[in-house]
């Protein structure tokens, strides 16, 4: 199997064989994740539902920004419908939901997500809640996705070109995970977008590396338009974090 510098292993994935098969939303799972997010979080001003779903119905719930909370939280539910692949000796790690936190000026009509400079944020919500069903895989956090290989763009006001999946930090640690049921354990994952050369060092050096670099300067979850890309620094909030 090919390895990065830092050992990890990398997985290349080709188009897909699959068909196109239907899916409807779990009603109970998503009144599960909807009430989560109101208790933890704030209350759903509106959920962007999918029209027509393959695999599994995501749908985008959002938080509206508010005087705890000065920006938009976007969480998925969908993804947590069927099991990951994950490691047979981590069976409870099968489901996960994604979130992602806009900056309160961030347009968020119908009208606007029309551009993809504003929409890219919602496309790969629902691009990386579907990823782990579509190509019978597994995603956690410090996994990482470029957008394509050659890795481009995520779309024209943005140099970032990829992403990986952390422990949230701008949210109570109550909401990380959510038990439905006593098969199913949800954890919920932030979606933080990478530079190339953040992509590069991760690989390289390992997520270690990296997140030093998200704390010396200040990175989470909350994108930050105008950030640039980091260094490595100071060891890391994020290992005070459970994540496994």
């Amino acid at each position: 199997m090919e390895k990065s510098g830092s050992g990890e292993p990398i997985h290349r994935y080709t188009d897909r064989k699959r068909e196109f098969e239907h899916a409807i939303g779990d009603g109970a799972n998503i009144d599960a994740i909807s009430a989560h997010i109101e208790r933890y979080i704030g209350p759903v001003a509106s959920v962007f539902h999918e029209v027509v779903s393959d695999l599994v119905h995501i749908d985008v719930h959002v938080v509206a920004p508010n005087a705890k909370r000065d920006f938009y939280t976007l969480v998925t539910s969908g993804m947590s419908d069927r099991a990951m692949k994950a490691p047979v000796d981590h069976p409870e790690l099968k489901y996960s939901e994604l979130m992602i936190c806009l900056p309160p000026h961030w347009p968020m009509s119908d009208a606007a997500w029309g551009n993809e400079d504003h929409y890219w944020p919602i496309r790969w919500l629902k691009v990386l809640a579907r990823f782990p069903h579509e190509y019978l895989t597994w995603l956690w956090a410090m996994h990482t996705v470029p957008n394509g290989d050659p890795a481009e763009p995520l779309a024209s006001n943005t140099g970032m070109t990829g992403f990986i999946l952390l422990p949230a930090l701008t949210v109570p640690p109550g909401f990380r995970e959510l038990r439905v049921n006593e098969e199913r354990m949800i954890h919920f994952h932030a979606m933080v977008p990478l530079f190339p050369d953040e992509m590069a060092l991760k690989l390289d050096k390992g997520a270690d590396a990296l997140i030093e670099g998200f704390d010396r300067n200040g990175v989470t979850e909350l994108f930050d338009p105008q950030r640039k890309s980091v260094v490595r620094g100071k060891r890391s909030w994020f290992h005070r974090v459970r994540w496994w």
